[in-house]
């Protein structure tokens, strides 16, 4: 391993010399200098991973010494070493993006720790973060293969994700390969149990875990306030991990209240889990009581333009009062601009609702645009995405400047989404949807190990178009493939971001409530 060169200044640096043959004991290489200009003149000849400034010297002071410094090599750690205490000393330091700040005399070890902390942090935190995880990989094998709960598989999920993140810091191609092998088991197990316990769950609501159709009945109308706006903001396919990384930046703003999920219906796909929220109904339902409004996969025109009134409809069927409340659809980078600039106007709602759609821009724009392809050719890549449109966004304006009020605020989606790896070949009519990971239609022809296949749709409170009219949702990360062009297919589509069927990442989505700090 390369030896660790460290620059030390300070005046009065004979009486370190207990220090300084300490650290030549432990293999650091120590340059000394006796004032801020000399210590300058090597840095800029020289490489050093770590500088220790004194900093009452003679001429330049260690705080200007270390604004050379960071100008030359913004990343280099710098640990300030002085006798003061006074608090704006401190502050100007901190303010100066000190690295670490250490108070006269110095003990030998607290130097050795401040050392091992800035400079052998990544390789300390990798190799515990990698033992960690094979400890718990065991764990997790082993309750995969338990009869599970749906709270259980949401831990599980989160579990998965929790590593996914932290492993994805760590230059191991090795444990990123165990966990996305241990992923893909969870996700066949889970595909199982779904295949298992969907109908039971929906004709028995109570059994099952809380669905899309049942959410805001559940989880928002009881926490609504007169005097308090709560703004419910659902960002369409946002899958958990990719709230995870954003979440960082929104809790600089809000404190987080509580951290849940829920389980979109399937199909994992907006016409049916965003209308299934809105209305607080299941698709039949909604096709009997909205005749005139509820799209079928067959019909021309739009699948989600009725949204609002929904809504409106179910504020009115489950709470029985009029609830001032406004709905808005963001769809454009200009209409997020116009959210902010109206949100003074919002302030008298009990409830405001805004749909976010660019997260589902972006995830077709993933299969559609070889540009954004290149950029998002990975989970990673795909969450940092995510996370770059998060900070420039009119949205993260708007939320810092709700932070001031007195609001409620919810972060929501409908589904998320899955990265398609395995290509399954299926035969419909002309009429079958076009979805890669569900198909309607009548005869329809698949693999029958990849799907979940609902026969009779009323079963699953989904439309049923035809006599023979039947659903098939594809499994884990497979998407659906016709035969005369399956090549094409597989070219354009295969690991792209896909939505509609069974997976852990479409299913079990976030519902994040916070509040002003």
């Amino acid at each position: 391993m390369q030896e660790t060169t460290i620059l030390w200044a300070d005046d009065e640096i004979d009486l370190l010399k207990p220090h300084i043959l300490l650290l030549n004991d432990k293999g650091y290489k120590v340059d000394t200098y006796t004032n801020g200009n000399d210590a300058l003149d090597a840095f800029k000849k020289g490489y050093y991973d770590l500088v220790f400034l004194d900093e009452n010297m003679p001429g330049l002071t260690g705080l200007e010494t270390m604004a050379e410094i960071k100008s030359i090599s913004p990343d280099t750690p710098v640990v300030l070493i002085t006798k003061n205490e006074e608090e704006h000393l401190m502050e100007d330091a901190i303010g100066s993006k000190i690295d670490d700040y250490l108070i006269k005399p110095v003990n030998p070890k607290q130097v050795l720790l401040t050392i091992k902390k800035l400079t052998e942090n990544k390789r300390l935190v990798s190799e515990k973060t990698s033992m960690a995880y094979q400890q718990d990989f065991r764990n997790l094998g082993m309750i995969l293969n338990d009869n599970l709960s749906f709270s259980e598989w949401a831990d599980v999920y989160k579990k998965l994700i929790y590593w996914e993140l932290s492993l994805e810091k760590l230059e191991d191609a090795g444990m990123h390969e165990i966990l996305t092998m241990q992923k893909s088991e969870a996700n066949a197990q889970f595909s199982k149990f779904i295949e298992k316990n969907y109908l039971s769950w929906v004709k028995n609501p109570d059994e099952g875990p809380l669905t899309s159709d049942r959410l805001l009945k559940k989880k928002l109308f009881p926490t609504l306030e007169p005097n308090k706006p709560t703004f419910f903001i659902l960002i369409d396919n946002l899958r958990y991990d990719q709230w995870k990384i954003i979440n960082p930046m929104i809790t600089e703003y809000f404190r987080l209240d509580e951290e849940d999920t829920y389980y979109s219906i399937l199909p994992t796909a907006t016409q049916y889990a965003r209308n299934a929220i809105f209305s607080g109904l299941m698709p039949t339902e909604m096709e009997k009581r909205f005749p005139t409004m509820w799209q079928n996969d067959e019909d021309e025109g739009g699948k989600n333009l009725f949204e609002e009134q929904f809504l409106q409809d179910q504020l009115q069927r489950v709470l029985r009062k009029e609830v001032k409340h406004s709905y808005t659809k963001v769809l454009t980078f200009e209409q997020g601009k116009e959210v902010v600039e109206n949100l003074s106007n919002l302030m008298g709602n009990e409830l405001n609702v805004i749909v976010y759609n660019f997260v589902d821009m972006l995830s077709h724009a993933r299969t559609d645009m070889a540009m954004i392809r290149e950029l998002a050719n990975d989970e990673a890549a795909y969450r940092s995405l995510t996370l770059s449109w998060f900070e420039h966004s009119p949205l993260l304006d708007a939320l810092r400047k709700l932070s001031q009020k007195n609001v409620k605020l919810v972060i929501t989606t409908d589904h998320g989404t899955i990265r398609v790896k395995h290509p399954s070949k299926v035969v419909g009519d002309r009429n079958t949807n076009t979805n890669l990971r569900y198909k309607q239609g009548k005869n329809l022809n698949f693999i029958a190990k990849d799907v979940l296949h609902i026969k009779n749709p009323h079963d699953a409170f989904l439309p049923k178009l035809h006599v023979s009219s039947s659903f098939i949702f594809a499994k884990e990360d497979t998407y659906f493939v016709y035969p005369n062009n399956y090549n094409q297919f597989v070219n354009y589509y295969n690991e792209t971001f896909q939505h509609g069927g069974i997976s852990l990442e479409e299913m079990i989505v976030p519902y994040i409530t916070y509040s002003p700090k």
